[in-house]
């Protein structure tokens, strides 16, 4: 197993369970307590865990609190991609589709490029730089000023937004609460995401299952905005139940091993 790969699963074992040992992590993946030491030294140096003495907790995700692209990339990366595929399926050759920033949608784009004669609207940097070589796509990139998500935000973003019209926008979110909606961290960002959810004609979220109950600073769209919320089977049975309610439709995918 490879050190990011490890990393991302010694950062779900963490984070599932609050907190966890070098020793029991050492005896999990079978590797040397040194070997979790430096895992758990990556980590935190990324800001995606807490060292304590013998071990490591998760950290409590403040309504503020605004991950870098590089961490947040190492988080559910299993079921990322499991939601990417879903999403990609609902995708018509000749679209104009909009991508928030995020990494749950940057893995969608990853799926995005065998579909001929897209036109992609993004903010990210990281999404347009996905499409860099592919011709048969068109890329437009919204202007604006770069966040630790490298989204692009700000007025400038949102005024070239608003003169879009797309088929399909997908959008990734920091939170998911019955009350709060779909919410970020992050001012600017909510107010560029909600220009390009006008934008589009139809509203797709992708979301894993940590995002459930977590509430972000701000609301970019109520859960009955989105016309299909994608999420993937580690869902509560109380949020599918609460969710079914509100969204227009609600796909739970599943990892390509978990499917029958």
């Amino acid at each position: 197993m490879l050190a990011a790969e490890r990393q991302a699963h010694i950062l779900d074992e963490v984070q599932r369970r609050g907190a966890a040992r070098v020793r029991e992590l050492a005896m999990l993946f079978q590797v040397s307590d040194m070997t979790i030491r430096r895992d758990l030294d990556a980590l935190v140096s990324r800001g995606a865990l807490d060292k304590v003495h013998g071990g490591a907790t998760s950290r409590r995700a403040a309504s503020t609190e605004e991950p870098g692209f590089d961490v947040k990339s190492l988080r559910q990366q299993a079921e990322k991609d499991a939601i990417a595929r879903v999403g990609a399926e609902l995708v018509a050759p000749g679209s104009a589709v909009g991508l928030s920033a995020g990494t749950t949608t940057w893995a969608l784009a990853q799926h995005l490029r065998g579909i001929p004669q897209l036109t992609i609207v993004t903010n990210s940097l990281p999404i347009a730089d996905t499409f860099h070589h592919d011709d048969d796509v068109d890329v437009v990139v919204t202007g604006g000023v770069r966040t630790p998500s490298d989204a692009l935000v700000g007025p400038i973003a949102v005024t070239s937004l608003r003169q879009l019209h797309l088929d399909l926008v997908f959008l990734g979110v920091h939170g998911i609460d019955l009350h709060a909606g779909f919410t970020t961290p992050n001012l600017l960002e909510a107010e560029t995401d909600r220009a390009l959810v006008t934008a589009g004609h139809r509203l797709i979220v992708v979301a894993d299952h940590t995002k459930w109950a977590t509430v972000g600073l701000s609301t970019i769209a109520t859960l009955g905005e989105a016309d299909v919320l994608v999420c993937d089977a580690g869902l509560p049975g109380e949020a599918r139940h609460a969710l079914d309610e509100h969204v227009g439709e609600l796909i739970l995918a599943s990892e390509p091993d978990q499917q029958v």
